[in-house]
This record gives C-alpha cells, sequence and structure tokens, in this order.
C-alpha cells in the first residue's frame, strides 16, 4: 500500500487516507466522538474524492459513543446521495460495541450481488431491489433518530462515571455497557436511571450492585499507566 496520500488530525484524532483503485482506504486513530468535526470535513474529502466510496479502518479507535455512530451515519447517507459506499473493513472493541447495540452495523458492509460477491455500487444504480433500500434507509434513519435522542443521557451518564470513579472515557462506556448488558437494561434507560440519582432517585440495589462489579472488572481490564 503506497503512502498516505492526506492526513487530517485533531487533538484526538488522526485520519489518513490512502487512493486503493476507485475507492479510498481511510484509516483513522484516537477517538470518534462529539470532537469529530474537523474528522468529519477529512472524511467528505475522502468521499468526493473517490469513484465509488471508502473503506474505513476503525481498528484504532479507542472510543467511540452516539455521537460517533451519527458522524458514521451521515457520512454514509452522502455516500448514498453520490451513488457510493461507505464499509467499515475493521474495527476495534470500541467500535464493535456500539456497532451491536444499535445494530447499525449490517449499514456498512459491501451490497451483495446476485451472484454471492461483495461489490460496490460503482455505478449509482443498487444492486438491491427498491424495497430492499428502501428498507436500509428507513432503518438508517431510525438508529440517526435513536442516536441523537439518547446521546445527551448516555454522554451525562458517562460523565457521572467519570468523576464518580475517577474512570477514562473509554472506562467509563465500558461500564456502561457491561451494566447494561448484566442487568437486561437498554443502556439508553440505564444512562437515565443514573442521571436521576443526581435528582436524589436512588438506583435499584441490584443494578448498584451490577454498577460497581462493572467498575472492578473495567478496573481490572484497564492497562496501568
Amino acid at each position: 500500500m503506497s503512502e498516505p496520500a492526506q492526513s487530517a488530525q485533531t487533538c484526538l484524532v488522526t485520519i489518513d487516507v490512502v487512493p486503493d483503485g476507485d475507492r479510498m482506504y481511510v484509516r483513522v486513530c484516537g477517538e470518534l466522538d462529539h470532537g469529530g468535526r474537523q474528522l468529519e470535513r477529512g472524511l467528505d474529502e475522502a468521499l468526493n474524492s473517490s469513484a465509488s466510496g471508502i473503506d474505513l479502518d476503525l481498528s484504532a479507535i479507542g472510543f467511540c459513543d452516539c455521537s460517533g455512530l451519527n458522524l458514521l451515519l451521515g457520512l454514509r447517507r452522502k455516500a448514498l446521495d453520490e451513488g457510493k459506499t461507505v464499509t467499515i473493513c475493521a474495527s476495534g472493541p470500541s467500535v464493535d460495541r456500539l456497532l451491536a447495540l444499535t445494530g447499525a452495523r449490517e449499514l456498512f458492509v459491501h451490497p451483495v450481488s446476485e451472484a454471492g460477491s461483495a461489490e460496490p455500487d460503482t455505478a449509482g444504480d443498487s444492486l438491491k431491489s427498491p424495497d430492499a433500500v428502501d428498507q436500509e434507509l428507513r432503518k438508517e434513519v431510525a438508529e440517526l433518530r435513536r442516536a441523537m435522542q439518547t446521546r445527551p443521557s448516555i454522554d451525562l451518564a458517562r460523565g457521572i462515571l467519570m468523576a464518580s470513579f475517577s474512570l477514562s472515557p473509554e472506562v467509563a462506556w465500558t461500564v456502561l455497557v457491561t451494566a447494561s448488558q448484566n442487568t437486561n437494561t437498554k443502556l439508553h434507560r440505564l444512562a437515565e436511571d443514573l442521571v436521576g440519582t443526581v435528582q436524589g432517585t436512588p438506583l435499584p440495589e441490584d443494578v448498584q450492585q451490577q454498577l460497581a462489579a462493572a467498575v472492578a472488572q473495567a478496573r481490572a481490564a484497564a492497562p496501568l499507566a
């Protein structure tokens, strides 16, 4: 692979863009969150410079929240408007967790032809039926709305955990996800309940126990400074 054709940087994230045939290979490193305005410009430029779309390598993303998902969904929508595609060819644990929680991973794979091979839509004509495309777009809009609606409470809850237990943003996110899974509670619902404790509403005892266990587990798994 050739040397990066262009590079953009923010204080928390870097992006390297490499031409790869009629597509652009884009590797993003750092944190994918609400501070990604410059990253958004870099991704837009990569999309505009490609003939058929971009392939994202997100394996070096250390933290990703709902605003990061908003950015990815927005990029995908722009690509569809231009008859292009955006795929995620590699991703790390933080991105994987968010895609799994929202069910959005399937939105970032190459469309599959009738022969079964994954191919980008280079001609601007979808390889899927109109009904399938419409269903996919409806799901994208629903996921985008859900991310926008739940982001404030999730970000606030993450901040509460960071302040209460001296956690990093990534560890606080891990704690929320782990406690959500162990209590069989929707992530945004757990976040809302956690934010409610600031107003004096206590968490149920079992949730408190699972949250404490998640904090201990995340601290034990975190690399030593």
